[in-house]
């Protein structure tokens, strides 16, 4: 058994030498053809030899001619960072020509600018390397569930009661980690036309970065001006690249230069309203907010002399009464401002007159149409508001609407930048007191949006707050509206309060409802009407009327009702009666002089 076994294995020794030597020989012909393959010369790619690939390879290739630098892109892609190289299918972002237009203010030093790379991680930036080195700005995307509403609440505790308000953060770069750049680039995105396109707060985020980026760490110019240059399908923000920094535009491109300190300012302010961009108190503490810097600031002559407060009147003489009051108001509070009133052809030249007197610097205008209002209705020319961005002989402006008195200076307002106003409800702001900056570009901007703008309320304020969305909450002390929504005693109790506190508590009173030169002086006459009682206030209604007692006979003329209106309110008082209305103003004997026929007006408001 042992010899059989023996046998067998040397039979099968030669067998197996034998697919051994196949073998080598099929990984020798194997091993040939692979080195013809690798070494076979390409006309668009390869060198001319294998030692020029070899030193390729080894990062030492000093070739000039264009193969070379196409081989050598392709040796060392895998060394290239990710945030550096272009992606498969990444969209091109081209150079806008200007940038090439021969202009040094625009240029700088080509080839070797630091160029600040917003949002443009995903895109194909190659061909702005000709300008210099491209530097990608990384940031966290703000979250998806983060809403407007949560920069723009409806209340907050301003008198810090029972909460210090406090705005969400919204991630920022790390400003410090970069090096300082010539221009700051970034591609915003618009959702036009969908509905609220504009409260996109990812969209919001982009512009505080590069608004930060260009203040942080921008080169500026020997006037203060940086350098911003934004892709964007849709206008870019005019509360934080204003219409007159745009220095050129070529179709989605636009080039900025922002005066830096300008944009510090508004950058430095709150991201929302979700905070007061004036605080009254300390932060959690009871005492006065140190105003003192911000007040020195407002009072040079210089200045003054560049900045005004305006109102404006159209279409009807029914608030001339309200506009002398407001102007004398204004005066007392011993301000140097200049008073504009800008009026149309409707008011007459007796009530002209009149309004000199009062103090206003009188401008003529031609009213514009809201062309989505009616004819005839009370909102058909509210859009001649927009003229005041025309008031360009002056930097900013303060609009204050005539149905507003003013009980303390307010031009500590003058510090803030457009837009600044007070809450009014949901994330909107009023329009009865803000804060502008005139511009002949921004009223071209209002112009051409009053065609696609839907205003929610059918007037300039609803169209307003469409075109500057992020604005900046002043304290609704300075407007501070003559409402009571809530419709309760402690409501009515500390509204009433502030109406009336001497020395007085709030800079102004606001107005709303039936205004009170259109109401007999006994009595606040919105409580006779069902649909405007939340705006009756007998202690505000009082305290217009001792401003009125205190101007010029003269000026007080200028205050009767006419036969129209006496009618009016006697059918309101019947009607208020009949419906029994618990508060029985409609019992008061009314001793107002200016029921007297003898002291009616003839023309009809």
């Amino acid at each position: 058994m042992e010899i059989w076994s023996l046998q067998k294995l040397v039979k099968t020794a030669p067998s197996k030498a034998l697919v051994i030597r196949i073998n080598l020989v099929c990984l020798a012909i194997f091993l040939v053809v692979y080195a013809t393959l690798l070494l076979r010369p390409s006309s668009s790619v390869y060198f001319e030899n294998a030692a020029s690939l070899v030193r390729c390879s080894m990062r030492e290739c000093h070739h000039k001619a264009e193969k070379s630098i196409k081989m050598k892109a392709v040796l060392e892609e895998p060394q290239v960072k990710k945030a550096e190289r272009p992606k498969q299918n990444a969209t091109k972002i081209e150079v806008p020509r200007f940038l090439f237009g021969g202009d040094e203010t625009i240029m700088g030093n080509e080839g070797s600018m630091k160029i600040g790379m917003v949002n443009m991680q995903e895109d194909d930036v190659s061909e702005w390397a000709q300008l210099g080195e491209t530097i990608h700005v990384n940031f966290e995307r703000v979250s998806q569930n983060f809403n407007w509403t949560d920069l723009f609440p409806e209340w907050i505790d301003e008198e810090e009661v029972t909460d210090l308000p406090t705005c969400p953060e919204i991630p920022m770069p790390e400003f410090e980690a970069y090096e300082s750049m010539d221009v700051v680039v970034a591609k915003v995105p618009c959702k036009y036309p969908e509905e609220g396109w504009g409260r996109d707060v990812f969209r919001l985020q982009l512009h505080l970065i590069v608004a930060n980026m260009a203040v942080r760490r921008g080169k500026k110019d020997l006037n203060l001006k940086t350098k911003v240059v934004l892709w964007s399908k849709c206008r870019p923000m005019l509360e934080l690249f204003r219409c007159n920094d745009l220095v050129k535009q070529e179709g989605e491109w636009w080039y900025y230069e922002p005066d830096a300190m300008r944009l510090q300012q508004k950058v430095s302010l709150p991201i929302g309203s979700c905070n007061l961009a004036l605080p009254l108190w300390e932060q959690g503490i009871d005492k006065v907010y140190d105003t003192s810097k911000i007040e020195e600031s407002v009072k040079s002559e210089a200045r003054a002399k560049r900045e005004a407060y305006a109102t404006v009147l159209h279409s009807s003489e029914g608030y001339v009464c309200g506009a002398i009051t407001l102007a004398q108001t204004l005066l007392k509070t011993g301000t140097k401002r200049d008073l504009i009133l800008l009026i149309d052809n409707s008011i007459s030249a007796p009530k002209r007159h009149a309004l000199h007197l009062a103090g206003w610097k009188i401008r003529t205008i031609m009213r514009i149409r809201n062309p989505r209002a009616e004819n005839g209705t009370y909102n058909e020319y509210n859009y001649s508001k927009f003229r005041l961005w025309q008031l360009t002989d002056y930097e900013k402006v303060i609009f204050i609407d005539s149905d507003i008195i003013v009980l303390r200076n307010l031009d500590i307002l003058f510090h803030f930048p457009q837009m600044s106003a007070t809450g009014n409800d949901q994330s909107i702001f009023n329009s009865g007191v803000m804060v502008i900056e005139p511009s002949n570009c921004t009223f071209n901007v209002l112009m051409d949006r009053r065609y696609d703008v839907v205003s929610y309320n059918g007037g300039d304020q609803g169209f307003l707050n469409e075109i500057f969305i992020w604005w900046h909450r002043l304290p609704r002390r300075v407007n501070y509206l003559k409402n009571f929504w809530a419709n309760t005693s402690i409501e009515a109790s500390v509204k009433n309060a502030m109406f009336g506190a001497e020395p007085p508590r709030l800079y102004a009173i606001h107005y709303l409802g039936l205004k009170p030169w259109h109401c007999y002086r006994d009595y606040d006459c919105n409580w006779d009407v069902q649909d405007q009682r939340v705006y009756a206030s007998d202690v505000a209604h009082q305290r217009w009327w001792r401003v009125h007692d205190e101007m010029d006979d003269r000026l007080q003329s200028f205050c009767r009702l006419t036969r129209k209106r006496r009618m009016e309110l006697n059918w309101e008082r019947r009607k208020a009666g009949k419906l029994g209305l618990p508060d029985m103003h409609w019992k008061i004997n009314v001793t107002d002089r200016r029921r007297s026929g003898s002291l009616l007006m003839d023309e009809v408001n």
